[in-house]
């Protein structure tokens, strides 16, 4: 059976249904110095295990999600809406 992502709106879903578009992270302050921001677009730690990352329910309610993944094991911990931060355990 596929992996399955719940997502708030539409319950257990296939996996394949979302794109994973990339970790949550702090964006600096627009007065920020120039290395901080060039920190924050091309650097990136790879860490393993527990990571938050911003999903997208692309064949789905087109929701944007948070999803809480272990980058070792692909295990979903958790996810929650990204507007409200709603969670839902997985």
């Amino acid at each position: 059976m596929a992996s399955l992502v719940t997502c708030p709106h539409c319950g257990a879903r296939p996996k394949e249904e979302f794109t994973v578009k990339g970790a949550v992270l702090d964006r600096p302050t627009p007065d920020a110095p120039q290395e901080t921001w060039f920190d924050y677009v091309y650097l990136r730690a790879n860490p393993r295990g527990a990571y938050e990352e911003y999903w997208h329910h692309t064949s789905g309610c087109r929701r944007w999600l948070v999803v809480t993944r272990d980058t070792a094991t692909h295990e979903i911990f958790d996810s929650r809406d990204a507007a409200n931060r709603t969670k839902v355990t997985a």
